[in-house]
């Protein structure tokens, strides 16, 4: 509060004024009228100083009271598109943001660029709405009015502008995120999971590469350029649609450290490689146990990773991978049959008992891999003898499940033998594998007439042998058969991952187009990733990601009166982040000054 004097007509008045926030603006109104100066002065020997002591006491207690009067006007009435409720929950994720100190990292990429924007607030509003409301572009900047702080001064373009600016620096944007998210939680790479998915665009048609006379990708200039992302695929739901694939490696604890894209239509066994690689040269050079499932199980893959294994210490990086059996050689399967094996009393996560009945071995398995010759194009096959430890386990549950799902699959390849013309390439859903002399027309997808289908009873015998066996490998000698169990079963994280990149952040379908713009696209969904996975983590696992969002979602104000604004959700979670960041969230009521402190801005 404070005072305010007037003149009209040469008559002076006094006033108490005091200010407020309204429609993004600080706008005046008066509080009491104090009366005509000159009579003011028959009554105090200075009005002015008298009256502006009084505002100051009033303005100071104001600010320690706990309590005031509100007048509200019961037949007031909404304006047009008029919206009070705003979101604060965004906090926590600021909280983060600064303590990652990407508002740094924006300036410092764009203190050298002409742009007549805010970079860094675009980037900042990108990530927390992939968290909290995600959406298209549009989307996002259409509805970012929903949080209390003001993200304007920038237009739709310039947002499609600012993710040329995070293509550029996408990469470094990894590498700056994992190396100061270390002082917020630790980030342990002694074990690490590695798995790729797909995303699908909702377009018809999928991207085709100009090509030059060795067939590589080159732009209008015949200059050489990556592959266009947008290639058919095999889309984990199946979908015909065009999709870019992603590669994410993940640490011991859950958080994503690093990501490549590549086009849908190449195969995801070798991009496990150059990840790695970058990993190694550019975030930590030590021994690493990398941990995939049994798709990037391949004799290059081992190679590269660990070499022969030969000796009593094998420096190089270690691997824990999934093993087909059904796929392996003849002696593997003979050996999982054979018995042998050794029952062990543990217990699951909910604390339940269960027996784990496994064996394992280390055994000499020859491998052949592909090496580069010096002046060839043609790698040169070569066969190697390695050492590897091999653990197979079996599990009644899985065992029901497997004769569970290949029934389906059985009953949908003989419906298939019966009524081929109701079925294609898509639609047979791997049903076709039980189908003996099947086939596809390459353009139209639909199953091949004119030849004797019939079920390949054989191969359903032969799989149903190996129903509730599962087997691992690792390079790593000594490790136990339970350990190798516990150690692959954190791949179900990264599942968990994507899960939630494609559900709750809602990554997919993917609206933009150019490989440039689809870089950015992903670099704000791995930061967002990221900050859910470090909140989680502080919060000690206690939460999942779902119950985070939806708490953060729901921390919102509704404004009372122009200066007031009462919180209408608080629930464990929000108690708890009260905690980790020591801030204050069970506050009922705060006025509008409160609330910027709370959120720095």
């Amino acid at each position: 509060m404070f005072l305010k004097s007037i003149t009209k007509n040469n008559v002076t008045r006094l006033y108490f004024y005091e200010s407020y926030y309204k429609d993004k603006k600080t706008k005046q109104r008066m509080v009491k009228s104090l009366g005509r100066l000159d009579d003011l002065e028959k009554i105090y020997s200075d009005p002015i100083a008298h009256f502006e002591k009084l505002a100051k006491e009033e303005t100071l207690k104001q600010k320690e009271s706990k309590s005031m009067s509100l007048n509200i006007d019961l037949s007031a009435a909404f304006n047009t598109n008029e919206d009070n409720l705003k979101n604060v929950g965004y906090v926590v994720l600021k909280i983060l943001y600064r303590e990652l100190e990407l508002d740094k990292f924006c300036k410092i990429k764009t203190q050298s660029r002409e742009i007549h924007y805010d970079f860094e607030l675009i980037f900042r509003l990108l990530v927390f709405s992939r968290v909290l409301f995600p959406g298209s572009k549009r989307k996002t900047y259409a509805q970012k009015d929903v949080y209390f702080e003001n993200f304007n001064g920038f237009s739709l373009d310039d947002v499609y502008s600012a993710l040329d600016i995070i293509y550029e620096h996408q990469k470094e944007l990894q590498k700056w995120i994992y190396e100061h998210s270390q002082k917020i939680f630790e980030r342990d790479l002694s074990i690490t999971y590695f798995d790729c998915t797909n995303y699908y665009f909702d377009i018809g048609r999928p991207d085709v590469d100009m090509l030059d006379d060795e067939r590589n990708p080159i732009n209008e200039k015949g200059e050489h350029v990556d592959a266009k992302y947008r290639k058919r695929g095999p889309e984990k739901n199946r979908r015909p649609d065009p999709i870019v694939q992603m590669g994410l490696l993940m640490d011991k604890n859950g958080i994503p450290i690093a990501y490549d894209l590549f086009p849908g239509n190449e195969s995801e066994k070798v991009h496990m490689r150059p990840i790695i690689n970058r990993i190694k040269s550019e975030f930590l050079d030590s021994r690493i146990i990398f941990v995939a499932d049994r798709g990037l199980n391949t004799s290059d893959n081992i190679y590269f990773l660990n070499g022969d294994n030969k000796g009593e210490e094998n420096l190089r990086d270690g691997y824990v991978y999934g093993q087909s059996i059904r796929g392996a050689d003849a002696e593997f399967k003979e050996w999982v049959l054979e018995g042998n094996y050794k029952v062990t009393k543990l217990k699951d996560d909910s604390g339940e008992e269960f027996s784990f009945i496994h064996k394992s071995r280390i055994y000499p398995k020859t491998i052949n891999v592909n090496l580069t010759v010096s002046g060839r194009k043609k790698k040169k096959k070569k066969a190697v003898s390695i050492d590897q430890k091999q653990m197979v386990y079996y599990s009644e549950k899985y065992a029901k499940k497997q004769r569970r799902d290949r029934s389906v699959m059985v009953e949908r390849a003989k419906d298939m033998i019966k009524h081929p013309k109701k079925y294609d390439k898509v639609t047979s859903a791997g049903s076709a594998a039980y189908v003996n002399n099947i086939s596809f027309d390459k353009t139209t997808g639909e199953i091949v007439e004119g030849v004797l289908l019939t079920l390949d009873v054989e191969k359903i015998n032969e799989e149903a042998k190996y129903d509730g066996y599962y087997s691992i490998v690792t390079s790593e000698l000594n490790m136990s058969d339970i350990e190798m169990q516990e150690v692959y079963r954190g791949l179900a994280r990264i599942e968990e991952t994507f899960k939630i990149s494609k559900s709750d952040f809602e990554t997919r379908p993917i609206h933009v187009r150019t490989n440039e713009h689809i870089d950015a696209h992903f670099a704000t969904c791995f930061s967002s990733l990221v900050f859910i996975r470090l909140l989680q983590a502080k919060l000690r696992g206690k939460y999942s990601v779902e119950k985070i969002v939806n708490s953060l979602r729901k921390y919102n104000c509704v404004n009372l009166d122009t200066n007031v604004w009462q919180f209408v959700y608080y629930d464990e979670i929000i108690k708890d982040c009260e905690k980790i960041f020591d801030i204050e969230l069970n506050h009922k009521y705060r006025n509008q000054l409160e609330i910027r402190r709370l959120l720095r801005y």
